[in-house]
């Protein structure tokens, strides 16, 4: 597994670290592949002669820790659905596996929060279930969290939706957006947690269920495809029947003789930049790129690099 930019979790810690010790990194460890790291693993790379591109790939980790076996995503062995989930948190985050799961942000687009791999959040009431799901079966592992301020979150859970959007904007900054301490703590703690994810997983599997029959609507069967619909499902709802001409249009177009694969890519690349047409103007770009990235296994997102076989074990073969 590389670990890059938008890299997070214990191995960046122990990357920062042994950089650190060399004394080309100065920041914090604190897991997450930033700018800092970046530059310090290509003065590594420049002082070893090694490939000058700023990623800790199997080379440059090697000469970090000699004699040591690079790191391998704990994704390869994961179910696809949860690796599709992986993909899209990441997006929707900006962190990588597993700490996507942990992903806060708060009252920016007037929800009040947003928590969680899929940013579920409380304007719209997606994000209160996972709360009461959690609390009916682990409120122990809650309790050794939030310790006295459990009772403060239990009150938000029973409160009207609109009570429990200004309790939300109550603990937050109201300009920036970000959510105080402890609160900012305890949510980052929460979703550390393996129920709380688990929990999560299982909300996510309505996507899923969404994604697999979008796959079987448009005749596509990879990995790749289930990925790319997944991604739909989370961030535009689904394809309407306008775009659906259009895409079924493109696919016609496709020469019969086509290799297997070529054609897959086709239509996946007809179906991401032709959903992300019908996207609203300001975002239209956002969307492509995004959709582009899953459907042609690689790309950049938010100047994060993405290869989707490398990082969750996402390949261009059936599902």
């Amino acid at each position: 597994m590389n670990l890059q930019l938008g890299s997070t979790g214990a191995d960046v810690s122990r990357l920062e670290q042994r950089l650190k010790d060399l004394n080309l990194y100065t920041g914090d460890v604190d897991g997450v592949y930033g700018g800092g790291v970046q530059a310090a693993v290509k003065s590594f790379q420049k002082a070893n002669g090694l490939g000058f591109d700023g990623v800790a790939g199997p080379q440059t980790w090697s000469a970090l820790f000699p004699g040591e076996a690079p790191p391998a995503t704990p994704l390869l062995g994961a179910p696809i659905g949860e690796r599709c989930l992986a993909l899209s948190g990441a997006f929707e985050t900006s962190t990588g596996f597993p700490d996507c799961f942990c992903g806060l942000t708060g009252d920016f687009d007037g929800m009040g929060m947003s928590y969680g791999v899929l940013q579920w959040n409380l304007g719209q009431g997606t994000l209160q279930p996972l709360f009461s799901d959690l609390l009916s079966a682990h409120e122990d592992v809650m309790a050794s969290l939030f310790h006295d301020n459990l009772d403060a979150l239990k009150n938000m859970i029973e409160s009207p939706m609109s009570a429990q959007v200004e309790w939300s904007r109550s603990i937050q900054d109201p300009v920036r957006h970000v959510i105080f301490e402890p609160w900012k703590g305890l949510f980052l703690s929460l979703g550390r947690a393996p129920e709380f994810q688990a929990v999560q997983v299982a909300h996510a599997q309505v996507r899923q269920q969404q994604a697999t029959a979008l796959c079987q609507r448009f005749g596509v069967a990879t990995e790749r495809a289930l990925a790319l619909m997944f991604d739909i499902c989370v961030q535009n709802g689904s394809i309407g029947s306008d775009v659906e001409a259009q895409i079924r249009a493109d696919f016609a177009a496709i020469p019969a003789d086509a290799a297997p694969m070529d054609a897959e890519v086709a239509r996946l690349q007809s179906i991401a930049n032709r959903r992300a047409q019908a996207a609203s103007p300001a975002f239209v770009e956002d969307v492509r790129v995004r959709k582009l990235t899953i459907a042609n296994g690689a790309g950049t997102v938010h100047g994060v690099p993405y290869d989707l076989e490398q990082q969750f074990g996402i390949r261009l073969q059936p599902m």
